[in-house]
């Protein structure tokens, strides 16, 4: 009989992360009540962004920490592809963790230096923060999610592309509701708007799949 090793990766530091995203929702929503509320209702009210929907809105703690939970939960899905290819460990997760943040903030940075250049910063802020504020809530939907690839169903890589087309709806959704309430804006400067879909909304999402494929 011929032995073969079989190696094991340990949940208990993604059962942390997991863990850790839970209680700082329970905190947001201890210390914010009124926020929180409004936030759990962004699918059926636009009340959080009635009251909440300024620059400063950005760098208060509540959106901060809750980019925080949206870039660990994606990170820990995107980490589900390499699991399934047999690649694992807490340092790939780590570079995925980076990689996300700095994609993300780049990608932001790029979106705010075009609101100065064509004076625009109030629109573009107030674009961004609706955008992260949709994207936060998906978030939320990450954690359930991650906790049943994890710990219940082992995914296939056909449900984790299923579940990858719908996560890329849900932002298509996001981005089609701001074009909406922006939509006079961007008929009138239709070429602009051509070129910052291409530019910011198209290529930085086809060269992250060149990288990660």
């Amino acid at each position: 009989m011929q032995y073969i090793d079989r190696t094991i990766e340990s949940l208990d530091w993604i059962t942390f992360i997991l863990i850790g995203c839970m209680v700082l929702i329970t905190i947001l929503k201890v210390v914010y009540p009124k926020r929180f509320d409004d936030f759990i209702k962004l699918p059926i009210s636009n009340n959080y962004f009635l009251t909440k929907g300024k620059f400063e809105e950005l760098k208060h703690p509540f959106s901060m920490l809750f980019f925080l939970i949206q870039v660990l939960t994606l990170s820990l899905f995107i980490y589900l592809f390499f699991l399934e290819k047999g690649t694992f460990g807490a340092m790939i997760f780590i570079k995925i963790v980076l990689a996300s943040f700095s994609f993300i903030l780049i990608k932001t940075g790029i979106e705010k230096l075009i609101g100065s250049i064509f004076d625009i910063e109030t629109i573009i802020n107030k674009y961004i923060f609706t955008k992260l504020s949709y994207r936060n809530f998906i978030s939320l939907s990450l954690i359930a999610l991650n906790f049943i690839f994890y710990f219940s169903i082992e995914p296939n890589i056909e449900l984790l592309f299923i579940f990858s087309g719908f996560i890329i709806l849900l932002n298509l959704f996001i981005l089609f509701i701001n074009y909406k309430n922006y939509r006079s804006l961007i008929f009138s400067n239709f070429f602009y708007f051509l070129l910052y879909i291409c530019a910011l909304e198209i290529s930085p999402y086809l060269i992250l799949y060149k990288v990660l494929v």
